[in-house]
């Protein structure tokens, strides 16, 4: 049987390979939006969907090529999680 312990257990897990997985296009995002930024505020052009284009193609190419770790680390944490399920219903 399943216990209180081992659902934290897994949702902790969860939690970490979400913020593993997610971590390295969200800081793609982040350097891109501050380079963005910088270059407002160097040239005083204050558009606010300037940010948004250079954003979601660096996450594209951040995609393309981070990819296949991220799928790695998801099934990964899939595959673990399924190969301990006979213990949770014992």
């Amino acid at each position: 049987m399943i216990t209180q312990g081992d659902v934290i257990t897994i949702a902790k897990e969860a939690i970490y390979t979400i913020i593993i997985a997610s971590a390295p296009l969200l800081l793609v995002s982040l350097v891109v939006g501050l380079i963005i930024s910088i270059f407002q505020t160097v040239t005083s052009i204050q558009e606010q969907t300037l940010t948004f284009v250079p954003k979601i193609l660096a996450v594209f190419v951040g995609i393309m090529l981070i990819g296949p770790w991220m799928l790695d680390v998801m099934s990964g944490y899939m595959t673990r999680l399924w190969s301990d399920f006979s213990v949770f219903l014992s």
